[in-house]
């Protein structure tokens, strides 16, 4: 088997599921449970999975032809990550093949080398390219859902850092980073679980930005507007090192995110960073200037 045929196998994997999400997790899933695949791989499953049942609970990943159809932004987006796992798991079992792209060569060196960092970086590396290839998509979605995109993306990116970079994560609480980034602990759906941070549904058609970001809750503003917030540029270009991926860094304008969304509309982002807990979380972690500038 060449490699033009396992990826072009990979892609009919992901087809095959693509308009079941019970199939969609099962192979997502199966990634990290398969009879061929280590321990140590399993243990790693914790952070994705829980991420793609909040998203098929909110319907983002319904099939167009559903009742209720889902976001063709989030199933692109899903349909990268799996396809480059998948793609790296039939090469790591097949021989000494070559990957299609590097965010499929990341895979091949987690499974090969599992660690957090590794994790994160294939992880990572594979939803970066889905923002960068799919920006029509999101362009074409609600503002509300554009907000959520830059949350989730910010959210991802700073859970990495706390494990490959938990000085630039934390400061002088860096010694905490690798316990709370770790996607094999259940510490790290602190971060990545927005399943009590965001409204559980699709399309957010009835609900207004502000109240969105009212429903966010105290404490996760205190972790986006204080806590990322205060590093993000910093963040990002941590990511696109990481990633080798220098184009992450324009989804952050003038110190605010902006993936699909109006640099000049800042408003949104700027709401709740003048909050006393937002101000003390920076504070908490090293950072003495109000975030966002």
């Amino acid at each position: 088997m060449d490699d033009g045929t396992i990826a072009s196998l990979a892609r009919a994997k992901v087809d095959a599921v693509r308009d079941s999400t019970a199939d969609r997790y099962r192979l997502a899933a199966e990634f990290y449970r398969a009879p061929h695949a280590d321990a140590e791989r399993g243990r790693y499953r914790r952070a994705e999975l829980s991420f793609l049942r909040w998203e098929i609970e909110r319907g983002v990943l319904e099939p167009p032809g559903a009742q209720l159809p889902g976001s063709p932004w989030w199933r692109a987006v899903s349909d990268r990550l799996l396809g480059d796992k998948v793609e790296a798991d039939l090469l790591t079992r097949g021989g000494d093949r070559s990957p299609s792209s590097r965010t499929v060569a990341l895979w091949v060196m987690f499974i090969r080398t599992p660690s957090p960092a590794a994790w994160y970086r294939a992880h990572n590396a594979s939803i970066v390219a889905g923002y960068l290839k799919h920006q029509v998509l999101a362009a074409a979605e609600l503002s509300e859902e554009r907000f959520m995109m830059n949350v989730a993306l910010l959210r991802v990116v700073y859970a990495h850092a706390l494990a490959a970079a938990p000085r630039l994560a934390l400061g002088l609480l860096a010694p905490l980073g690798r316990l709370l980034g770790d996607p094999r602990r259940g510490a790290v759906g602190v971060f990545l679980d927005l399943r009590n941070v965001f409204p559980e549904r699709y399309p957010l058609d009835d609900w207004p930005l502000a109240d969105l970001i009212r429903a966010e809750g105290a404490l996760g503003r205190a972790m986006d507007y204080g806590v990322i917030a205060s590093r993000l540029e910093e963040l990002f270009a941590f990511a696109a090192t990481a990633l080798g991926e220098p184009r992450v860094c324009g989804f952050v304008c003038d110190g605010t995110p902006c993936y699909c969304w109006p640099a000049e509309d800042r408003a949104p982002w700027l709401d709740g960073t003048t909050r006393p807990l937002a101000r003390l979380a920076a504070f908490a972690t090293g950072r003495r200037h109000p975030p966002f500038r």
